[in-house]
């Protein structure tokens, strides 16, 4: 009863917060997922809500989690606590998110986990348990949690819908790199004045001045907890008095303090009880007991602790509050920490929990300790292999703060600062870097943080700055490490081609004319090799010369072995945003496509957000060219989703040709304008090409071809290697014959032909045979004829859609309506299948033109769905399961049904055979 009257008391004032909550159970009960964001500072009453909620919540599943900031650097900690109730049943899940999700709990061995399969298998989890009846799951002080558990736990939040789970999520004000942003939030601010001083009276029972009453209403701010627990830790001469330089002190550390006096009461074996239990973070009674055991602290040390309101021992070890926990920790010595850190360490079993028993060893000494730094960094390799970057750097920089000797201290914030970079947190490498600059000199490592200072420049999208600074790395490595240097030297010029277009072509010249001359690998040529000298021999031979070399080097790269180290290289090194070009120089479009895949899939399985990022704007480019805009879609949203993970900036290319393809609005021209102007800012020249790209495709399709004639000019007049300058010499052309520039069509067929006679590919003779067609002549129609066979085989159905466009427009105006017609309306068919909108209005107008009749029907059926109806009802359509949807799209089996049920009721069908003959030819927006 006890406990219960402080949930009601904790409670006065929180009316409209737990009308909110009890929303969330009520749409959790009703089959409407709910999720909310209660944030506020500490101790203002979240815990309390979260009590609120589980009490209230009769006849729902519990599950209920605290991040706890020892385990901050454990990866999948928290998760692992949501989960290890349902872990029985994780054999009902499909088997990958079963490996998935069994790794990265260290239940079995592999590779590391797919990130998203990992998310995706904890929906499938907590929606399967709620089958049965609805769950909620209450997190508390999310701020503590581990960063892999929180970017899952937020990724499963934004995809519940309709399974019957309500997620509440209680965190301090958000940290600098916020994974719940986003999400529907609830504010807890201080109780009004009057409920302030009700809560205050109901715990000073003796006399008070009346002015110091109002003064610390005024100062704790309405902070329910200050109100409850500091006048109980005062004296009576202090509550006369009031506070003394209170304004000087954080009101979370005068809490804490005032949990320090009622902890400075107890017995000492009581103290040392409760510091045990804030250590160890799991709540594991029985691990609890047996330390206290090797302490010499009996049972009976639990009575004064669970007396004082401030513990509950059973079969799990629950604080009051969080900062309870926080207060016993710091209340201890180090010396005493120290001591029960190593007791802990003795009865973590080294065979089922060897990481926690290593972070417990760490805690145990401050002295340099090679023993246990070394068993740190196995902890770290263990963590890596189960996706977790982060945690594995957080391990590292602890193995190196008891390092004993300088340079290997050196040698692991190093190793850490890497791990640091691949996850995505590019502020917390750069801090690093600079304690690694403080170590012993050694040439080998400055040049290491150079090349690692270089490698973040360019992540974070400043490639002009950054291709400089790795070139003078790759330089001051050569004599040292010739591998790594060549491995530089590639970062250098990915760099400078990333870069290139907002100055001159000379950067990437420079550095290709260096890295031609670099000295040759120690052995055999590596992949990395073969792609460096490809790509310096383009810049500085040219590309009729650089054919055999690419052509060499895409084959090494076809050949890579998938588990082979040289994967994992591309993927920390430039070749990951290179690898693509060589494709894009040889014009062999299949190839691009299985080498983006494979990018995708080697940085979904490592974890390697960043370099994420630019794989899937590769792949998702890919299939726009394909014709295959909504899966082109879900890449770009997965740049995005991944941009809201890491705090970086989305890559955004990709974004650019889909707003182009899908158009007409004006919605389309802003987002390329804004993406080209903040690419340009930042030196990105790459990014600014492409957007000119887009743009002229945009103008294309629209009719304003004087538009995308400027628009591509900007390309055409400037060589970018690896782009897609052979597309834009393809709309230049087409703008300029339809303005009358017949000079600057010939000038564009005469660059596209020297191109194709070189790598004479499906996709360059197609290309050729369009600009032949628009130079006119005799075989126009053959011409025309020709570049879509080309095209068709090839894979570009984008492309094929688009030349019968261009030949139906040329039959028209040379008078054979008939045969015009026949070509639009296939035209007109196919780009609105494939979601080009633009395009496809284009096609429209000329078949009407040409005395056809084209009814919009893709765009009437469909215009009522939404973008996610619009996807599963054509992944149903293809015969999918719902479980098999789900994994496509990162959501759960019933919320696949939830949206299916939607999807028939506005088509008009009432099965999936139905469904097999509505029209689903455009996805909406």
């Amino acid at each position: 009863m006890r406990h219960r009257r402080y949930r009601l008391v904790a409670l006065l004032g929180r009316r409209s917060e737990c009308a909110t909550l009890d929303g969330v159970v009520a749409g959790a009960r009703a089959g409407q997922s709910q999720v909310l964001v209660v944030r506020g500072e500490a101790g203002i009453g979240k815990t309390a809500l979260l009590d609120y909620v589980e009490t209230s919540a009769a006849g729902c599943r519990i599950a209920r989690l605290a991040g706890v900031e020892a385990e901050t650097e454990l990866a999948y900690a928290g998760l692992h606590q949501l989960c290890a109730p349902f872990l029985d049943r994780l054999d009902r899940l499909p088997t990958p998110q079963r490996i998935a999700l069994g790794t990265a709990f260290g239940l079995t061995g592999g590779e590391a986990p797919d990130r998203f399969l990992v998310g995706l298998a904890v929906l499938g989890l907590l929606a399967d348990r709620a089958e049965q009846r609805p769950l909620i799951c209450l997190i508390d002080d999310a701020h503590w949690l581990d960063r892999v558990s929180a970017q899952t736990i937020a990724f499963v939040a934004r995809r519940l819908a309709a399974e019957r789970i309500g997620l509440v999520v209680a965190m301090r004000e958000p940290r600098d790199e916020h994974d719940f942003a986003g999400l529907p939030e609830l504010t807890v601010s201080g109780l009004i004045e009057a409920d302030a001083g009700r809560l205050l009276d109901s715990v000073v029972k003796g006399p008070i001045d009346p002015r110091v009453r109002d003064r610390i209403i005024v100062e704790t701010r309405g902070n329910p907890l200050a109100l409850l627990e500091l006048p109980r830790a005062w004296t009576a001469a202090e509550l006369a008095d009031g506070f003394e330089q209170s304004d000087l002190v954080p009101l979370a550390s005068r809490i804490e303090q005032g949990f320090l006096r009622r902890l400075s009461t107890l017995p000492h074996d009581t103290r040392r009880l409760l510091v045990a239990a804030a250590a160890e973070p799991l709540g594991d009674a029985t691990l609890l007991w047996r330390a206290a055991g090797v302490l010499g602290i009996s049972a009976n040390a639990a009575h004064a602790a669970e007396a004082a309101g401030l513990i509950t021992f059973g079969a799990r070890v629950g604080f009051r509050h969080p900062l309870v926990r926080a207060a016993a920790y710091r209340s201890a010595s180090p010396e005493e920490r120290q001591e029960i850190h190593r007791a802990l360490a003795e009865v973590t079993d080294a065979e089922v929990d060897p990481d926690r028993r290593a972070w417990h060893r760490a805690q145990a000494t401050q002295l340099p300790d090679e023993e246990i730094a070394a068993e740190l960094e196995r902890s770290a390799a263990r963590a890596q292999s189960r996706g977790g970057l982060l945690a594995a750097a957080a391990l590292l920089e602890r193995a190196a703060s008891l390092t004993p000797e300088p340079a290997g201290r050196a040698e692991r914030e190093l190793a850490a600062a890497w791990r640091k970079r691949d996850g995505g947190a590019l502020d917390a490498a750069l801090a690093l870097l600079a304690a690694v600059e403080g170590g012993p000199a050694d040439a080998m490592r400055a040049a290491e943080v150079k090349h690692l200072r270089g490698q973040i420049m360019f992540d974070q999208r400043r490639a002009a700055g950054a291709a400089p600074l790795l070139l003078d790395a790759a330089r001051h490595l050569e004599p040292l490490d010739r591998d790594l240097a060549r491995e530089t030297y590639l970062d250098a010029l990915a760099a400078a081609i990333w870069g290139s277009g907002t100055d001159t072509p000379e950067a990437t010249n420079v550095v290709a004319a260096v890295a031609r001359v670099a000295p040759p690998p120690r052995g055999a040529p590596r992949v990395i090799d073969c792609i460096l000298d490809a790509l310096a021999s383009r810049f500085t031979d040219g590309h009729a010369t650089a054919a055999e070399p690419l052509a060499r080097a895409l084959t090494a790269v076809q050949g890579i072995d998938c588990g082979a180290e040289d994967v994992g290289r591309l993927l920390r090194f430039g070749g990951n945003r290179v690898t693509a070009i060589l494709a894009t120089e040889l014009w062999d479009f299949e190839a691009g496509r299985a080498l983006a895949e494979l990018q995708v899939r080697r940085a979904r399985d490592a974890g390697a957000l960043v370099q994420l990022q630019f794989a899937v704007n590769v792949l998702a480019t890919n299939r726009l060219l394909a014709g295959e805009l909504t899966e082109a879609a879900e890449l770009v949203e997965e740049d995005r989703m991944v941009a809201d993970i890491t705090g970086n900036p989305a890559v955004g290319y990709a974004a650019m040709l889909l707003a182009a393809l899908r158009g007409p609005d004006e919605k389309a021209s802003r987002s390329i304008v804004a993406v080209r102007g903040e690419a340009w800012s930042l030196g990105q020249g790459r990014i600014v090409t492409f957007a000119d790209y887009a743009t002229s495709v945009l103008n294309n399709s629209l009719g304003r071809h004087e538009f995308a004639l400027l628009a591509a000019r900007e390309v055409f007049d400037r060589e970018v290697v690896g782009g897609y300058q052979m597309m834009v010499v393809s709309e230049l052309a087409e703008a300029a014959s339809r303005t009358g520039d017949t000079k600057l069509v010939a000038a564009a067929h005469q660059r596209i032909s020297e191109r194709a006679r070189v790598t004479p590919t499906d996709w360059a003779w197609g290309i050729e045979a369009r600009l032949r067609a628009l130079v006119g002549g005799e075989d126009v129609d053959a011409s025309h004829r020709e570049s879509i066979h080309h095209l068709d085989r090839a894979g570009l159905r984008l492309e094929v859609a688009r030349g019968q466009l261009l030949y139906g427009e040329w039959l028209r105006r040379a008078g054979q309506r008939v045969k015009a017609r026949e070509q639009l309306r296939t035209a007109h068919d196919m780009l609105f299948a494939m979601g080009a909108t633009a395009f496809g209005e284009r096609a429209r107008r000329e078949l009407a033109l040409a005395g056809g009749k084209a009814l919009r029907r893709s765009v009437e059926t469909t215009e009522e769905l939404t973008v996610q109806e619009f996807h599963i009802a054509r992944l149903a359509r293809e015969g999918l399961s719902n479980a098999e949807i789900g994994t496509r799209l990162f959501l759960s089996a019933r919320t696949v049904e939830w949206h299916l049920g939607k999807v028939f009721m506005k088509l008009g069908v009432s099965t999936r055979k139905e469904l097999r003959n509505a029209v689903l030819d455009v996805a909406p927006g």
